[in-house]
């Protein structure tokens, strides 16, 4: 794994949707379209509410991303399940961050709550998630919650996110 740093740039994060920055077979991010994050501008295993760990995250919104034209015509907002899917990208980047070996996947999630909608107009959402439990031994595993702030304001509020890595003997 490359050396742990506290923030990271679209490239890092590109780097680990190729596969390398944690190693082969270990957490990676999608590639873009998928891909909803741009930075990651802190992490740390310390602080946040529950004491277990910090994610801060952006994701740069442009009129022209894919997801607009279509959802929906005439009416752009960008689905509610891509802010998951991105809180639930920057979950395994945390978990292949503390070392974590195995490929990342969704487990599930408490609850999500949307209180305003992210149209062309927003400029962009930031990504506050609280870790609140971590596993890493044979069986790794993270809980968390998560706010999405559009441009300041409250967009999304998720509860008891779940990711877990899983190694090839393990999906065996």
């Amino acid at each position: 794994m490359a050396e742990r740093k506290s923030a990271y740039s679209l490239d890092d994060l590109l780097e680990c949707a190729h596969g390398r920055l944690f190693g082969p077979g270990n957490a990676q991010l999608p590639l873009p379209p998928m891909l909803m994050i741009d930075r990651i501008t802190h992490i740390s295993d310390e602080g946040g509410e529950h004491g277990k760990g910090l994610i801060k995250a952006e994701f740069d919104i442009k009129p022209e991303l894919w997801f607009f034209p279509c959802h929906f015509e005439g009416d752009p907002i960008m689905p509610g399940c891509l802010g998951l899917d991105g809180a639930w990208q920057l979950l395994g980047f945390f978990l292949g961050w503390i070392g974590g070996k195995g490929k990342g996947r969704a487990v599930g999630v408490g609850e999500v709550k949307f209180s305003a909608m992210v149209t062309p107009a927003v400029k962009k959402i930031e990504y506050i998630i609280q870790l609140k439990r971590v596993v890493n031994r044979r069986l790794v595993v993270g809980v968390a919650d998560c706010t999405i702030l559009a441009d300041g304001e409250l967009a999304f509020t998720i509860t008891d996110m779940k990711v877990g890595l899983q190694t090839e003997e393990q999906a065996a």
